[in-house]
């Protein structure tokens, strides 16, 4: 198991140690967990005692509560070595899961990286499940890394070591390594756009598997030519930076015993992302306001990496291959234009009504890439719509599919990290809103309703029969204000769920 994949950016070091009282602990600041009810038993009733009561006498004056993430730092709590201790509600004990835990220790450390520390000490749980140490170790690693690449003063310093005490060794290596795929996410998306582009994201992409022994290939506009990828080639054409498509291999499948043979015939899991460095809209200009945050466009191409630089990394039992879309969406003089018609890859030609739903198009010419690998499953992130953010809100993921067992395993891995994620409707009847009367298809619906829905419709003509589901992750990608677990910015969505996807067989 290896972190090397996110050298000098990541959460310093994180060690373990199998047990300890909490009056023994070294550190400058200790953090416990605690459950709505009093202190109740565990790691908070260890603490309450070494303190003299001090948990439970502050519960019952109503100072502490455990309500979800309310965090409450005490200074020179009596028989602690550590000058803080900071007190992170979890809720209702029966209501805790791994995604309340990842928040609540996401929580604590935000907080507590608001300054300088050298070490840190998390006290787990005995009742947690492996599951439940792993993310709160990655939420704990998360949220100490803020948005600070281009300040002078940042407002997060990472902790020298982070220690969590009674928890196991391996727990404790793997959510490190999550972490390291969340805020390599985090880290690519909340780049300036002019720092990250479609050929330095490739070069981000080879320098990511050289580290975690991923098999790349990158197609240049030669390539793209050759390969008749005429959907990406056409959106990119008003930049003065050219499209790329990358295309990442993971080969674990035989890691179990399976030998060769087997890995041959195992086809694999896919991972699809969309990779519009920034988006302007096109010749279909979005207004300022609107374009702000368009940087935040890749958030599914960084996203399906650092889940595969996550999957390589802990050497999971399971073959994989990933497919990125690179392109800038601009107003050059080239600028592809509406009424313009444009012959995908596999033959399918679309009527341009809005240079402003490029999104769709790049993943057209992808999706018909990867589908040549002959995987088992295919899942395509991307922040598609801003109809998907309209139905389901900003912390709700939209799902989308042709084959309901392979949407269930998705929500499945969601739901067991703690994203939220909800499936929309794929009837038939949105497939008229996007017929052409010039061209087989067009890249919008209809007018205003069922926008999400038409999107993922227009993705599912790419991907014939082979099981896919379509993740809009235009609402959790990227958040415009902080909260408790995070600072404002890039949030590393789908992430951890890509990777469980990967854990479970996919």
């Amino acid at each position: 198991m290896s972190r090397e994949f996110l050298p000098n950016a990541g959460p310093g070091t994180i060690t373990c140690e199998p047990s300890a009282r909490p009056d023994s602990i070294d550190a400058e600041a200790v953090v416990v967990f605690m459950a709505e009810g009093g202190v109740g038993m565990g790691s908070a009733a260890e603490v309450d005692a070494a303190t003299g009561g001090l948990l439970g006498r502050l519960a019952s004056a109503g100072e502490l509560s455990g309500r979800r993430y309310e965090c409450v730092p005490l200074l020179a709590a009596p028989g602690l070595r550590a000058g803080q201790l900071v007190v992170v509600g979890i809720g209702k004990r029966e209501d805790v899961t791994a995604g309340v835990l990842y928040r609540a220790a996401a929580t604590a450390s935000r907080h507590l990286a608001a300054r300088p520390r050298s070490r840190v000490a998390f006290l787990a749980d005995g009742a947690w499940t492996t599951k439940q140490v792993e993310q709160a170790v990655a939420g704990a690693a998360v949220g100490m890394v803020g948005q600070d690449l281009y300040r002078a003063e940042p407002k997060r310093t990472r902790f020298g070591t982070t220690i969590w005490v009674s928890a196991p060794v391996e727990a404790v290596e793997r959510g490190a390594v999550i972490a390291d795929g969340v805020n390599l996410a985090r880290r690519l998306v909340n780049m300036a756009p002019d720092d990250i582009y479609p050929q330095s994201f490739a070069d981000e992409c080879a320098t990511i598997a050289g580290r975690t022994g991923l098999d790349i290939e990158i197609w240049d506009e030669d390539r793209l030519v050759r390969e008749r990828c005429n959907a990406i080639l056409a959106v990119g054409r008003g930049s003065s930076r050219p499209p790329r498509l990358v295309l990442l291999r993971y080969r674990g499948g035989g890691r179990a015993g399976q030998g060769r043979a087997a890995i041959d015939a195992s086809p694999p899991l896919a991972f699809v992302g969309k990779g519009v460095t920034f988006d302007s809209g096109g010749l279909s200009l979005k207004p300022s306001e609107g374009m702000l945050t368009m940087k935040c466009d890749m958030s599914g191409a960084a996203a399906v990496l650092s889940a595969a630089a996550t999957i390589a990394s802990l050497k999971l039992p399971i073959d994989l291959v990933v497919g990125i879309g690179l392109v800038e969406n601009m107003t050059g003089p080239a600028a592809y234009k509406l009424g313009d018609v444009i012959t995908a890859r596999n033959g399918t030609t679309i009527e341009v009504h809005n240079t402003d739903a490029e999104g769709r198009i790049v993943l057209a010419d992808v999706l018909d890439v990867i589908r040549g690998e002959k995987p088992r499953r295919i899942v395509d992130l991307a922040t598609l719509t801003g109809a998907c953010v309209v139905a389901l809100g900003q912390d709700v993921a939209g799902l989308f599919t042709n084959d309901q067992p392979c949407c269930d395993a998705v929500a499945a891995a969601a739901r067991e990290v703690g994203e939220q994620v909800w499936q929309l409707p794929m009837y038939p009847d949105y497939d008229e809103q996007i017929k052409s009367e010039v061209a087989d298809i067009k890249n919008v619906g209809d007018g205003r309703w069922g926008g999400a829905i038409t999107a993922a419709k227009f993705l599912e003509r790419f991907v014939g029969g082979t099981p896919w589901t379509h993740v809009d992750i235009a609402g959790p990608a990227f958040s415009e204000k902080s909260r408790p677990w995070t600072d404002g910015g890039a949030t590393g969505s789908m992430v951890r769920p890509l990777v469980e996807l990967a854990r479970a067989g996919g």
